[in-house]
């Protein structure tokens, strides 16, 4: 049986401040070409490791 899901919590004072200034700072980065060769690498390593039996 699934466990019930709690609410989310709200942000108040300098916590809420420094969420908002961490979204703001990465809104528009983006992955260097390197950084997405490297997930890409990645994924395709695991997804020839993982073979499910279903």
């Amino acid at each position: 049986m699934a466990r019930p899901i709690k609410e989310t919590p709200i942000l108040f004072g300098e916590d809420a401040k420094r969420f908002m200034k961490e979204m703001e700072e990465t809104r528009n980065k983006r992955a260097s070409k390197e950084e997405r060769e490297r997930i890409e690498k990645n994924y395709q390593e695991f997804k020839k490791a993982c073979t499910f039996n279903w």
